[in-house]
């Protein structure tokens, strides 16, 4: 009787988020390459990644930064996403911090694994 109370239990935890499609949006520009713009102008930072800078204030493009841009740019311009979330909904710049779907590829680790960004792991980004 207890394994089957707490079977139901790990369920009703699971069960939503099986359920959760994410939220759609269509990608209106690519900032850098981890960071983008959707059609309705709210800004999204990819969580769980860092790839090199092209448009911070106080630091110069650094190195294989315009071609991490040109990928993120042509894997998501005009593109519909599918965006989840973690704890954090918003970084200190206001950005939304997400994870990105683009039809069944997960656009954070394609980042990753094809060279253009690594892993980032302090978190959380305020």
């Amino acid at each position: 009787m207890r394994r089957c109370i707490l079977l139901l239990a790990a369920l009703v935890l699971i069960i939503p988020s099986i359920g959760n499609p994410g939220d759609v949006y269509r990608v209106a520009r690519v900032i850098d390459g981890d960071t983008f713009e959707l059609e309705n102008g709210e800004v999204v930072r990819l969580i769980g990644i860092d790839t090199p800078e092209t448009v911070h204030p106080n630091k110069a493009v650094e190195y294989f930064g315009k071609e991490a841009s040109g990928f993120a740019r042509n894997l998501l311009e005009g593109e519909t996403i599918t965006l989840e979330y973690d704890q954090d909904r918003r970084d200190k710049y206001g950005r939304t911090l997400a994870y990105a779907f683009l039809d069944d590829l997960f656009v954070n680790a394609e980042l990753v694994k094809q060279g253009y960004a690594h892993a980032y792991t302090k978190y959380p980004f305020k």
